[in-house]
C-alpha cells in the first residue's frame, strides 16, 4: 500500500466508519482546500461542516482505493436514511508531505438495479 493510499484510507475511514473528526482531522493540512460546492477549504472549519453533514447518518461502504504517489481516488456508495439506492461518489484527494491538502468530488445517484444489470460497484 502506497503512502498516499494509507493517509487517505485512514482519513476516509476515521470520517465515515469511526466517526473519529479528530483523528480523520490529522491528516488534512490546516490550509486544506476543497473544490466541492458547499464545503468550506480549510481543515477545521471543514471537519466541523462535515460533523454536519448528511453523509456522516448515511451507511457509507469504501468500495475501493486508488493511489499513485500524490493522488487517490476513493469510490465510495453513500446510502442516507430512508434512501433505498444511495449515491456513488468519487472523491479525489492531493496529497503533499504527508497530509491531504486538496479534493474534488463527482456524484451520481444509484439508479435500480434493472438499470444497471453488472451493479455500480
Amino acid at each position: 500500500m502506497t503512502a498516499t493510499k494509507k493517509i487517505v484510507l485512514d482519513c476516509f475511514e476515521n470520517l465515515f466508519v469511526h466517526k473519529d473528526f479528530a483523528a480523520a482531522g490529522t491528516n488534512v493540512h490546516p490550509d486544506f482546500v476543497t473544490h466541492s460546492p458547499g464545503f468550506p477549504s480549510g481543515r477545521d472549519a471543514f471537519v466541523e461542516a462535515m460533523k454536519a453533514s448528511p453523509m456522516i447518518g448515511a451507511d457509507v461502504s469504501i468500495k475501493r482505493v486508488i493511489a499513485d504517489d500524490d493522488h487517490a481516488v476513493v469510490h465510495l456508495h453513500v446510502v442516507p436514511a430512508g434512501d433505498e439506492h444511495g449515491v456513488a461518489v468519487v472523491d479525489i484527494v492531493r496529497v503533499e508531505n504527508g497530509l491531504i491538502v486538496e479534493h474534488w468530488d463527482v456524484k451520481q445517484p444509484v439508479p435500480p438495479a434493472e438499470e444497471v444489470p453488472k451493479g455500480m460497484f
